[in-house]
């Protein structure tokens, strides 16, 4: 598969999102382990996983990032190009709801405890999951900093972040941010000029969601006309164009659709050989949602 770049490690072009293997809805783990050797069979180097990925409202902290290791463990050839990006600072306490804990001493305890998880001895992405409004966001960045000078994480990012926070946390890192990982999706385009902003600067986009979520992916094509013409065009499922085309937007862009069926990530990973016309990335860049 085409590579990208995450700091100075060379990542698959298309990554694999883990949330919908461990969150409500979640397939048993043998189909869910099954699901990440299918993505590393595929050639993808770049697992994305968080401590909040679990059932809320359970004792489950950091189910994602047990199972990924599981997987990774019982994978049967050389995994060390695999780089897994995790996230702290997130909490799902109870069933349709989350929370934000962006305490330095809260984050830096939150890593050690997903490297444990992952079988590590240190992170090789860590990212700040999202802002605590009740924390300054340089405090929350500044546990990242000493995460990194005591060798715990080896490169870090941030989540859900608007333009001012990428320049205040690439500030606070001393140029040391890798990564910017928000949603966007032919849905969702509102963090296209945070997406910018990294190709400036040189950063990791990781889009999340970048099919639009577990119910988005699946109608994209009937929800996006444009999306669902220039698939059959090429062939190709609706969901390959929509992560084509976000390919096309930087170099530094690198979508981590979420998967827990092995078809999925399959399906996912032939988006990098898909070449789009520059009508069609016009079209698509124009689409609008389908009228009702």
């Amino acid at each position: 598969m085409k590579q990208r770049m995450i700091g100075d490690i060379d990542v698959s072009a298309i990554g694999l999102g883990g949330m919908p293997m461990s969150i409500e809805g979640r397939p048993d783990e043998r189909q869910a382990i099954a699901t990440i050797h299918a993505a590393l069979e595929a050639g993808v180097t770049l697992i994305d996983t968080a401590d909040a990925y679990h059932l809320a409202a359970h004792d489950e902290v950091g189910h994602n990032e047990s199972l990924i290791a599981k997987a990774i463990k019982d994978y049967g050839s050389d995994t060390e190009h695999v780089l897994v990006a995790t996230k702290g600072g997130h909490l799902r306490p109870e069933a349709g709801s989350w929370a934000q804990n962006g305490d330095p001493k809260y984050l830096k305890e939150a890593a050690k405890a997903s490297a444990k998880r992952l079988g590590v001895d240190a992170i090789g992405l860590y990212q700040f999951h999202r802002p605590d409004p009740a924390v300054p966001y340089a405090d929350s960045i500044g546990a990242l900093v000493e995460l990194l000078d005591e060798g715990v994480i080896l490169m870090a990012g941030i989540s859900n972040a608007d333009v001012d926070q990428i320049r205040q946390a690439n500030e606070v890192l001393d140029g040391r941010l890798v990564s910017v990982q928000n949603q966007f999706s032919p849905g969702f385009r509102s963090s296209e000029v945070e997406l910018a902003l990294c190709d400036e600067l040189g950063i990791a986009f990781l889009p999340w969601s970048p099919l639009g979520g577990i119910t988005g992916a699946a109608d994209l094509g009937s929800s996006f006309d444009a999306f669902a013409t220039v698939a059959r065009d090429h062939g190709v499922t609706p969901q390959v164009v929509a992560l084509a085309w976000e390919l096309g937007k930087s170099d530094v862009v690198v979508p981590i659709p979420g998967a827990s069926r092995a078809q999925s990530i399959l399906n996912s990973v032939t988006a990098p050989t898909i070449k789009l016309r520059p009508e069609e990335v016009e079209r698509l860049d124009a689409a609008e949602p389908t009228a009702a």
